[in-house]
This record gives structure tokens, C-alpha cells and sequence, in this order.
């Protein structure tokens, strides 16, 4: 895709990508800890909710270059409405940290949003 159509997509169209990305990623990392269905299920539904993310974030926001940083603000200042199951704060920062990935997927940097997923997966599972 090209960069400048990625600037003008909305942080929400990011972040939908992120978190479809997110979701794989998380899955597929899953393997290697469980094969039970009923299990990787539960534990991905876990790590993928807007309050895992949330803690995710804040655990990682030091390690996020500025312009990374920039892109999480655009997404967690997104107009939307929040889930049921997380506080308003929660779903702007999960939506702020699925539009980073987003943008990193699409510009197709793979191997800092690899990096990023990693210390993702390894603060949750600690």
C-alpha cells in the first residue's frame, strides 16, 4: 500500500487491521503453549481484550519510538464507543495500540511489528 494512502486512512480502519492482525499473531503464538481448543480460545479472548491491551501499551510505551507513539495518540483519540466488557479508557488505549500495528502492517514493516507483538506476548504471559 502506498504511503500516502496510509496517511489518510482513519486511525479506526488501522486499528482494524491491527486487531485482526493481533488476533492471528496471538493465536498463532499460542500454539506453542497449548493445543486444547477450549483453552486457546480462552486464553487469546484474554490477551486480545481491550483491558490486556491497555496494560500492554503502557507496559511497552517506553520501548515505542516517537513516531509509533504519535500513531497509538491518533488511535486512542479516534471517536468510537466503547465495549461493554472494558472502561472507555481501556478501549481508546486497545484501539490506540491496534492502530500501531496496523500502520506498521501496512507500511509492511514486519519485523518491528514482530518485535512489538513478541514484548506484547511476553507481558501478558508473565
Amino acid at each position: 500500500m502506498e504511503e500516502s494512502l496510509i496517511k489518510t486512512l482513519s486511525p479506526l480502519v488501522l486499528a482494524h487491521v491491527g486487531d485482526a492482525y493481533f488476533h492471528l499473531y496471538i493465536r498463532t503464538r499460542l500454539l506453542q503453549v497449548t493445543h486444547n481448543i477450549t483453552r486457546l480460545h480462552d486464553l487469546s479472548a484474554e490477551i486480545v481484550s481491550a483491558a490486556a491491551q491497555a496494560k500492554i501499551y503502557r507496559a511497552i510505551e517506553n520501548f515505542l519510538t516517537e513516531d509509533e507513539r504519535e500513531i497509538f495518540r491518533r488511535g486512542r483519540n479516534a471517536k468510537s464507543h466503547a465495549p461493554r466488557k472494558a472502561t472507555v479508557a481501556e478501549y481508546h488505549a486497545s484501539t490506540g495500540f491496534e492502530a500501531l500495528l496496523g500502520e506498521l502492517y501496512l507500511r509492511k514493516n514486519f519485523s518491528r511489528l514482530e518485535e512489538i507483538c513478541e514484548l506484547a506476548f511476553k507481558e501478558v504471559s508473565s
